[in-house]
């Protein structure tokens, strides 16, 4: 090997960031266009913060709080002040809300998309770069507030493409375990987040492995070890019941409420029941579904700035992986109450509420459930090139396309007529459009519907057949061109 050749960098993108081309792309801003639609409709402002902010802004709430970096990407700035990547955009709206505060009408509704950054262990599905399209209520400290979220994400999910029964937005209180906390003599920060972690596997572990967790702890199938909460077994019967309550079928709302009503729940507790009990009777006022939403005690989100009410939208979706393997994505998108965000800034209290769409997580979810035909990107019509000589000739033809709205590209390789209309075909091509010598004198133009050609070529089996049927091809007058084209596209 040559000392250039072993110079070279590896061309290799960082791990947890994927380069993504024209079908994923048109897939994610299909949904941030269809679900910002939703939320301008339900009266949100559309605000857009820096990718940066200072870390002390951002605080520390993040799951995986022990990685390095506390979980975001950060670098010094030249005024030695410490910046980093966003990892969602509620820590910036909370900065912009106390920076604002005095002007801004009040509650403040804004909406926001875009990519956000999280310095966790990739895996498969999950990434460090995503994107998320979310909406917030700031400035009301009503349950209504919250029952207007939940219902407006319901609507976001059928934009996106989902239809009912194809997701849940499961919803509870945080407050229902800071009151069962209390009930149980549980004042340990440490031991009450190490049992939420606990509840928050539930779906993953079951009620064996939570059980486990939430006492002196857990054994996986490959022998690593994990420490349990070790709470008193009061605290962990009545977590239980919490559970148990989850897994009732067709158990109503109120329903759910009444089952967790006779645990011991302590005042925050109590107060936890009356704010899902207002939501629910919202909710009913609008009209969503028991099936849409449902309350569910084991669903408490990871991040630790919620205070109150919780959601998380999970997908029932049948989907698969490219081998065809059964997977579970889950939770596609979530959020929650968080009244003492913007406090940090302030110092006063200021109740704020909101939920957030997981935009390339359900992306990737409806093209694991094979509901991604729509996203295929439709490549533009391409002129074929024979001869140097009757260049004006081609580029002719692609300018009248495009003057008429008609995407088109003039192919400017070297190769030949084969080689160009298999790159035609790559590009997903509507059609191609072949101007030889004969056409041109003759005042002419071929078109080939490579859509069409495409269909009917899979349905003969013989080569020669093929050949003499020339499936989907056309000769027509030049000045026809525009309006043959713009027939196969449309």
């Amino acid at each position: 090997m040559t000392d250039e050749a072993s110079n070279r960098p590896e061309a290799r993108a960082p791990r947890g960031f994927a380069d993504r081309r024209g079908r994923d792309l048109t897939a994610e801003r299909r949904i941030v266009a269809r679900v910002s639609e939703v939320y301008e409709r339900w009266g949100f402002e559309a605000l857009e913060t820096p990718a940066f902010e200072y870390a002390d802004a951002l605080g520390k709430f993040l799951p995986d709080a022990d990685r390095p970096n506390e979980g975001v990407f950060a670098l010094q700035d030249d005024d030695d002040q410490w910046m980093a990547l966003r990892y969602d955009h509620t820590a910036p709206l909370a900065r912009f809300a106390a920076q604002n505060w005095e002007t801004l009408p009040k509650p403040f509704r804004r909406y926001a998309y875009g990519p956000v950054w999280r310095n966790e262990k990739p895996g498969p599905g999950r990434f460090r770069e995503f994107w998320q399209c979310d909406a917030d209520t700031v400035g009301s400290d009503r349950p209504e507030a919250d029952a207007e979220i939940i219902a407006m994400g319901c609507e976001g999910l059928r934009a996106a493409g989902l239809a009912a029964g194809q997701a849940v937005i499961r919803v509870s209180n945080r407050k229902l375990f800071d009151g069962l906390f209390d009930a149980g003599g549980i004042t340990d920060p440490v031991q009450r987040l190490t049992a939420l972690r606990a509840v928050d596997k539930y779906d993953r572990l079951g009620v064996e492995g939570v059980r486990l967790l939430l006492g002196e702890g857990r054994l996986d199938e490959s022998g690593d070890y994990t420490k349990g909460a070790n709470l008193p077994a009061s605290v962990i019967g009545a977590i239980e019941a919490f559970l148990a309550s989850a897994e009732t079928p067709g158990l109503s709302r109120a329903g759910v409420l009444d089952a967790v009503s006779g645990a011991a729940l302590g005042a925050a507790g109590e107060e936890a029941l009356k704010e899902l009990a207002a939501i629910d009777r919202a909710l009913n006022a609008m009209g969503v579904s028991q099936d849409d939403v449902r309350f569910d005690p084991t669903i408490v989100r990871g991040l630790e700035y919620y205070t109150g009410a919780v959601f998380e939208a999970e997908l029932l979706l049948d989907t698969k992986d490219e081998k065809g393997r059964t997977v579970r994505f889950g939770s596609i998108g979530g959020g929650g109450r968080y009244d003492d965000l913007v406090s940090r800034f302030t110092g006063q209290s200021t109740p704020a509420t909101g939920f957030s769409f997981g935009v390339s997580r359900l992306a990737s979810a409806l093209r694991a459930a094979g509901r991604g035909a729509e996203d295929e990107t439709r490549g533009p019509v391409v002129a074929i090139v024979f001869s140097e000589d009757d260049m004006q000739h081609y580029l002719d033809a692609v300018s009248e396309l495009r003057a008429a709205g008609i995407p088109a590209e003039l192919y400017l390789g070297r190769a030949g007529m084969k080689a160009q209309m298999k790159y035609a075909d790559r590009r997903g091509a509507p059609a191609a459009v072949i101007l030889g010598g004969d056409e041109i004198a003759a005042g002419h133009v071929t078109i080939k519907d490579l859509d069409a050609g495409r269909a009917r070529a899979a349905a003969i089996t013989d080569n020669n057949a093929w050949k003499a049927e020339r499936p989907g091809q056309q000769t027509v007058a030049r000045d026809q061109l525009v309006a043959v084209v713009r027939s196969i596209v449309e």
